[in-house]
């Protein structure tokens, strides 16, 4: 398939539904095993700063599996408006951003994409002018934006808080020493993306040392950027005068990898995943392995399967990267509920992070919230009903809440696991689960 303009790909139900068109639900029938192989598509938290940081240069860039889904959508819909070209040509995304102009991004898209905070950066660098709305996302808490704010003013740019939106204007960004109080994998992409073209020497201190940082750090030099300390937590930007045309692979999206890893355990299946990177998911695998798990992982495919009966992990604590996602909290939920013992999780990077809680035990599970800890009493009958998706990570883990019910498991509001999943519901067909997404006007 080859699309001239978004508008081409907007009406294919096979490629993009826009939120608010429609509403979906996925209904799945549970109690049974998962098996076969499925691949990893490309990683949404990558995709979506490379998306951004292809405004920096005035020529074209090519993604290889770049994700169709929702959240890639908006953002290359807020492109468009800016003045990019975008085409698509089977799994590759061509951007053509030679010409860009000055609009405002603050219309609905933005507002409700999180990631169109990551445009500040990139259009204060390229325009050195941006108005930006404040984005919006998932309701999983708080999640200011104070620390891209103070570090960009720190880099020369002057800044005007709005109502609902920040103006920004720079004569010349310039590189300077800027530490985090906490590491944000936010607040260092957009840095990163004001630094690269900036004059002198950009530090970034205690910066996000998350895979997708690595990611947008290597499209960067790929595209002709200076950076340095990839991986750690002190990066080093050099500035320079001018980014190239680069095509890049996006990586496979070890969330989406850890998800369907979840669903294997939690049915007593086995499975061949394509795609998975052991090291970005490092925590995860061991916890499984803890659990019960049986997983091996060669030339990044992740051969799982269950041994016995689940156990109860412990204690396990989200936490920045290498430590275990606050993105596999919800899923994790999930497969304690199911597990042998007590677990318990401490989220301390979203304190909105148990939406989930209330549904499940809906299903069956019994889960407590004291403060900032979910303490889940395992080994648990779930049975279907009807659940609602209030997140992207809470609603997939609804889904393999029902893949291990009795009877039937309706999740509706699933627009939410649209927003980072191509198309779970094949994924886990191809896993052989009886499972369907139904779309209502």
């Amino acid at each position: 398939m080859y699309c001239n303009r978004m508008e081409d790909i907007a009406y294919d139900s096979s490629v993009f539904l826009f939120r608010g068109m429609t509403m979906s639900s996925v209904v799945v029938s549970g109690s049974s095993s998962l098996y076969g192989e499925v691949s990893i598509q490309g990683s949404k938290n990558a995709v979506l700063p490379i998306l951004a940081a292809s405004l920096l240069h005035s020529g074209v860039t090519v993604l290889k599996d770049c994700p169709c889904i929702s959240d890639v959508s908006d953002m290359l819909l807020i492109m468009e408006d800016l003045g990019c070209q975008i085409k698509w040509d089977n799994n590759f995304l061509i951007i053509d951003a030679t010409k860009l102009n000055q609009i405002p991004v603050t219309g609905d898209t933005a507002k409700k994409t999180r990631a169109s905070i990551l445009f500040l950066g990139a259009l204060l660098s390229r325009n050195k002018h941006a108005v930006i709305s404040y984005p919006g996302g998932c309701t999983i808490g708080k999640r200011p934006i104070d620390i891209h704010v103070n570090s960009l003013k720190k880099m020369g740019a002057l800044l005007e808080d709005e109502e609902n939106f920040l103006t920004c204007n720079v004569s010349k960004l310039r590189g300077t020493r800027i530490e985090f109080p906490s590491p944000s994998v936010g607040a260092t992409e957009n840095i990163l993306l004001a630094a690269v073209l900036a004059e002198g020497i950009t530090e970034i201190v205690n910066a996000a040392r998350e895979p997708e940082v690595t990611a947008l750090c290597e499209f960067l030099i790929q595209s002709g950027a200076k950076i340095t300390g990839l991986g750690t937590s002190c990066l080093r930007i050099v500035g320079v005068d001018e980014l190239h045309d680069t095509s890049y692979q996006v990586p496979p999206d070890r969330i989406v990898a850890g998800t369907y890893l979840t669903a294997v355990a939690a049915t007593s299946g086995y499975a061949v995943i394509h795609g998975v990177i052991e090291q970005d998911l490092a925590e995860v695998i061991y916890v499984l392995r803890k659990m019960g798990c049986l997983i091996d992982i060669r030339e990044n495919k992740a051969f799982i399967k269950r041994k016995g009966t689940l156990q109860s992990p412990g204690t396990i604590t989200t936490e920045p990267f290498p430590g275990f996602p606050t993105d596999m909290q919800s899923q994790f939920l999930s497969l304690m509920s199911v597990a042998y013992g007590e677990s318990v999780v401490e989220e301390r990077i979203f304190e909105a992070r148990y939406n989930i809680v209330d549904d499940l035990n809906r299903m069956g599970a019994l889960i407590n919230i004291e403060d900032k800890k979910a303490i889940v009493q395992g080994l648990r009958r779930l049975r279907g009903t009807e659940v609602v998706a209030k997140d992207l990570r809470g609603g997939a883990a609804l889904i393999v809440a029902g893949l291990t019910a009795e009877g039937i498991t309706v999740v509706r509001n699933t627009d939410y696991v649209e927003r980072g999943y191509v198309d779970i519901c094949k994924d886990l067909r191809n896993l052989n689960a009886n499972i369907r997404m139904i779309k209502e006007a």
